[in-house]
């Protein structure tokens, strides 16, 4: 069994899901708008890997939890940028987050759970259990 994802979507989502994106002008969107990053779910023979696409964030910027068998990946981070010239003072503030769980197998040996970071991708490996391993095919013999 593989961890199941469960996605946290903003109010603005579930009003384009509602009216397929067509019914309001987009007022949320900006040039400053992240999507929800990506993630790849593997499977492997000792263990399973999360892997969450998102450059521009540096590993101090993600928070992960475990509560309940319930993984979650989540990072905030804002951004500030001030412009000064002669007559104009502008400060422009970007803030970005987001927040990702995945329900873990029973399977797994959660208090071995490691994370890593490297180019704009954050990976979590989960080992498995002896028992969720495969194992090798054998030979039965017939009495």
């Amino acid at each position: 069994m593989l961890p199941s994802l469960r996605t946290r979507t903003a109010w603005p989502n579930l009003v384009e899901e509602f009216f397929n994106g067509d019914a309001f002008p987009r007022f949320f969107e900006n040039e400053t708008r992240r999507s929800l990053p990506a993630v790849n779910i593997i499977e492997g023979k000792e263990d399973y890997k999360i892997e969450v696409a998102a450059p521009g964030l540096n590993k101090e910027d993600f928070k992960i939890n475990l509560e309940n068998n319930v993984l979650t990946v989540s990072s905030e981070k804002e951004e500030k940028q001030e412009v000064k010239d002669e007559k104009v003072m502008r400060k422009e503030f970007s803030y970005f987050s987001f927040s990702r769980s995945f329900t873990l197998p029973q399977t797994v040996h959660t208090d071995k759970i490691k994370a890593t970071h490297k180019d704009g991708i954050l990976q979590v490996t989960i080992p498995k259990r002896d028992e969720a391993k495969d194992k090798p095919a054998r030979e039965i013999k017939i009495s």
